[in-house]
């Protein structure tokens, strides 16, 4: 499987965005004729500059409005196109890209399209060129794949084949099932976006809302699934308009677009085995059952504030390492949850503390098979992690995640490294509050990282992603979107910032990118727990009575139970499954703070509705005294 991404995907001048294509593992790329008019080169030396790149230029693109016009539009269509042949040679590319006509000028008829592209045809091959003709969406008389290849399949010269484009097929809810008809050979190249499913008018979503594949909503798996059945083996590229994009880090940008073209194709291979499909082999998405560990990097002061807080949660200290400046600690002797404390002078922890201050800069996560997730990671473009090991530690798997921190694996084999590095402590008397394990992890983001960690994370690990919403800052919209696998062992909300004066934007500002800004404990009885917790000086964050008085009235609940949940400072929502309960803890540093939540009959959701009370409890909690109410 060769790989290209067209220049129009990402940031920066030519040069920037062929280093990051080049960088990223491409073996092609297309020029978009923009980026190749704005640069300062001849076309020569933009060729050179891609083949020393250890690139090719699997397509020149677009030419617009060609087929059907009337006389003198027409005749001068033909000279506009060899033109654009006289560049393609001296660009060293043999491959161009003809859009359906939008033109008011434009006629209609199949017939007179074919006999248009077969005259261009004949034009090209005197020059060793193809000419691939695409649908777009919104154009005036040919919007339908099935369309374009009527028109090819009557040019019938061996110079003129179809162009597919994955949006403009999917975005009109196209059936993808009449590709698989098309002979493969016939397809001169075929390019792959993705796109959220928003109500607009296509060409502006087309524009500006783009992405790569598994980043949106489209079935972008079965429209590949169909290509591969025709016996397509060009090249497959990304075609990505986005305004985010645009404004990115071009290399960041390039490595997502290879990491989803690579998920992708594994993906068709497994669901459709029994084609030759030429992807490299990788182990599977791997299952998590759950989060084995949370490690905080700190100082010894700052870990003490935090081990306060861990003890009025009913934390106590279970272990201390037998060679590091490391402790672990559990809720009396149960393991289902391990909160690492790591206060060493050296190493990654030591760094991530010097930049973030006192931050939970690592997972554990429980997995089937350690390495293979790593090989699978690894395979997707990730970076993997290692730190030198003592005697008789455990060399435990790990990548570096999207935002700097690590990602540990741990399968059966590994799960003794709390017997085998670590001696248990003495503590002086076992607190347990009930907590059970980790229910989720919230991550914060500036809003135009969060596709990049949705695809790092549904591309590697079994989960699945969630419909994006906003949830209301009294200072901006932060964008939330849930990653979770089955059965609930992994639950990651993700939470884009757009403005630094919300709590989200201030918390990345503040502690310089620290992702992890808050950890979910489940427990079984959230009223008793919060009596337990009480009882060891937890301060819960007191939520507005006017909250209450709206909950009661709007979900109808008992009386009683409202004044419970007032008492507690206790969050209460519900879905059509079950009930859910939300108690949280003060900010701790910048903005990091504990919930504790409790699901009742199913409930699937986080709590969505109550987002902004929390937030504005938060914002009460930290306003500075003397600070005027707002």
């Amino acid at each position: 499987m060769k790989t290209s991404i067209a220049t129009v995907s990402i940031s920066g001048d030519l040069r920037e965005k062929l280093g990051a294509i080049a960088a990223a593992g491409f073996d092609g790329v297309e020029i978009f004729e923009n980026d190749f008019l704005a640069f300062d080169g001849t076309p020569a030396e933009v060729g050179r500059m891609v083949r020393d790149h250890g690139l090719e230029i699997t397509l020149f693109q677009p030419f617009r409005d060609f087929e059907g016009l009337p006389e003198p539009q027409r005749s001068r269509a033909f000279e506009r196109a060899e033109r654009k042949f006289d560049v393609m040679q001296e660009l060293g590319t043999d491959l161009m890209l003809i859009c359906s006509n939008v033109s008011p000028l434009a006629l209609g008829g199949i017939d007179r399209a074919a006999a248009d592209l077969r005259q261009l045809g004949e034009n090209a091959g005197r020059r060793g060129i193809r000419v691939g003709y695409e649908a777009l969406a919104w154009g005036r008389h040919v919007s339908d794949h099935r369309d374009a290849w009527e028109v090819v399949r009557r040019a019938d010269h061996p110079n003129i084949g179809l162009i597919l484009d994955s949006f403009h097929t999917l975005a009109r809810g196209i059936d993808v099932e009449t590709i698989r008809t098309i002979p493969g050979d016939r397809i001169f190249i075929v390019q792959l976006a993705d796109a959220p499913r928003i109500d607009m008018d296509l060409l502006y979503l087309s524009r500006h809302f783009r992405n790569m594949p598994g980043e949106g909503d489209l079935p972008i798996t079965d429209f590949m699934r169909a290509v591969a059945a025709t016996g397509y083996d060009g090249p497959l590229s990304l075609e990505i308009f986005n305004d985010q994009f645009r404004g990115g880090s071009p290399r960041s940008i390039a490595v997502d677009g290879r990491r989803s073209l690579v998920n992708l194709m594994d993906q068709v291979r497994r669901a459709e085995p029994a084609l030759a499909i030429e992807v490299a082999e990788m182990p599977d998405r791997s299952a998590v059952s759950g989060v084995e560990f949370v490690e905080f990097a700190a100082n010894e002061h700052e870990a003490q504030e935090l081990a306060t807080l861990l003890s009025a949660m009913g934390f106590s200290l279970a272990a201390r390492h037998k060679h590091r400046d490391v402790t672990v600690w559990r809720q009396g002797t149960h393991r289902g949850i391990n909160i690492v404390i790591n206060t060493g002078h050296d190493g990654f922890a030591h760094s991530s503390y010097v930049v973030h201050g006192t931050n939970a800069y690592a997972l554990g996560l429980k997995v089937v098979d350690a390495a293979e997730t790593v090989a699978r990671a690894r395979a997707l473009g990730a970076e993997t992690f290692a730190e030198p090991r003592g005697s008789g530690e455990l060399v435990i798997p790990a990548i570096r995640g999207v935002g700097g921190g690590v990602i540990y694996f741990i399968d059966d084999a590994l799960a003794t490294v709390w017997d085998v590095e670590f001696d248990p402590a003495t503590p002086a008397g076992l607190s347990d509050a009930g907590l059970s394990v980790i229910d989720h992890i919230a991550q914060t983001m500036n809003y135009e990282e969060m596709l990049t960690w949705l695809l790092f994370y549904t591309s590697i690990f079994k989960t699945r992603k969630s419909r994006m919403f906003d949830v209301v800052d009294p200072e901006g919209l932060v964008r939330s979107q849930v990653v979770e696998g089955e059965h609930g062992g992994l639950r990651i909300t993700l939470n884009g910032a757009e403005s630094r004066k919300t709590l989200a934007g201030h918390f990345i500002a503040e502690s310089f990118g620290s992702s992890i800004q808050h950890i979910a404990f489940a427990c079984a009885d959230i009223f008793a727990t919060a009596a337990k917790l009480k009882h060891l000086g937890f301060q819960a964050l007191e939520i507005s009575p006017n909250y209450y008085d709206d909950v009661e009235a709007r979900l109808g609940l008992d009386p009683q139970l409202t004044d419970r949940l007032r008492a507690e400072s206790i969050l209460y929502d519900r879905d059509e499954a079950g009930e859910y309960f939300q108690l949280y803890s003060q900010t701790y540093g910048e903005g990091f703070f504990f919930e504790i939540v409790e699901r009742r009959n199913g409930y699937k959701g986080y709590g969505a509705a109550n987002a902004a009370f929390r937030i504005a409890a938060q914002r009460r909690s930290i306003r500075p005294k003397g600070m005027p109410r707002s």
